[in-house]
């Protein structure tokens, strides 16, 4: 750093913070260290008495913060989001639509294990809102070479390390299965649980049966769905693996491909994904266990958001839920905003 005249310093970097005192108003910071002086900020930097200041120069081959944070928020922005104005060195990315977040989770390991500079973001693969932070970017310096900022675009490639996928509207049929269900014996208070998860997304149902557990009729009712152009088609209950429980089989009975049958989340073991072909068009067909209908949350909050944005589920991705797949049952839910399927 050098001290240069007040006069002198437009275009320079603040090494240190200055302080503005008006007896019985104020007393805080007028610029902080860091700051790029102005032509308009000389009179407000004379009027504390500062006719010399310690400023950064400026060499060929350095950055300051907030560039190096403009490069990160590069580096980082995809699709349906943007950034903020550039603050103490810091930009913020926010979602411009609700949507599912996707982040290029080994891209993101390599640009933070570079050093000197960071991308801290909310979880992946969850839903946020529009207007929500997503992410925040700056260097850790005040300064930077430019080179290592040029390694980590090498790094992070040429995709962006996050992308907001947005929700379709998808027509979901239901398939409620079990005969004490069919025959009126018990109430259905499965199929409230979901109409009211799926209403968070857009879309519509736009049917239901009840097929009892003839696992013929449960294959037809899923093909049938999928004739009417249903997007989605979930089967409700039968899915453990008691002899009577009929709709593993009726599933895979369709043809169509099992992703995965079984999950290491609880509540939500007995999950089934399977995908069916109809042409050109992939319709998820899922088996969801009875937790669903009275757990507060479950495997299918996890799933879903994935489903309704065509992001395609694979086994391995079902696997790595295992770590932050059991639910604590909080006497007061918070999630997403837990540690659950995280």
């Amino acid at each position: 750093m050098k001290e240069i005249r007040t006069e002198d310093a437009v275009g320079h970097i603040l090494c240190h913070d200055i302080t503005q005192i008006i007896k019985d108003k104020k007393k805080g910071v007028l610029f902080k260290k860091g700051h790029i002086v102005q032509e308009e900020d000389i009179p407000a930097l004379l009027s504390v008495g500062k006719e010399h200041l310690f400023v950064w120069e400026k060499r060929e081959g350095i950055l300051h913060e907030n560039e190096g944070a403009q490069i990160l928020y590069k580096i980082c922005a995809g699709n349906n989001m943007h950034g903020t104005d550039v603050s103490e060195g810091k930009i913020e990315v926010i979602a411009d639509c609700d949507g599912l977040l996707k982040i290029r989770r080994d891209a993101l390991m390599r640009i933070n294990s570079l050093g000197e500079m960071m991308i801290a973001s909310r979880h992946g693969d969850f839903s946020v809102k529009k207007g929500d932070k997503i992410a925040g970017t700056r260097i850790i310096p005040l300064v930077i070479e430019k080179e290592k900022m040029d390694r980590a675009e090498a790094e992070a490639g040429n995709e962006p390390v996050f992308s907001i996928l947005p929700f379709n509207a998808k027509k979901t049929g239901i398939v409620t299965t079990g005969s004490e269900v069919r025959k009126g014996l018990i109430k259905d208070t499965f199929t409230p649980v979901l109409r009211d998860k799926l209403a968070e997304y857009p879309g519509e149902v736009i049917g239901q049966t009840t097929p009892g557990d003839d696992r013929k009729q449960i294959t037809e009712d899923i093909l049938h769905f999928i004739e009417m152009g249903a997007d989605m088609v979930i089967c409700s209950g039968g899915m453990s693996v008691d002899p009577d429980d009929r709709t593993p089989g009726a599933i895979k009975d369709t043809g169509a491909r099992i992703v995965t049958y079984g999950a290491p989340v609880l509540p939500g073991a007995m999950l089934l994904l399977a995908y069916y072909q109809n042409g050109e068009k992939t319709v998820p067909v899922l088996g969801l266990p009875g937790c669903v209908m009275y757990a507060k949350r479950t495997v299918f909050d996890l799933i879903l958001p994935r489903l309704m944005a065509d992001d395609p589920v694979k086994a391995e991705e079902i696997a790595a839920l295992g770590e932050g797949g059991l639910c604590l049952s909080c006497s007061v839910c918070t999630f997403p905003n837990c540690g659950f399927g995280k």
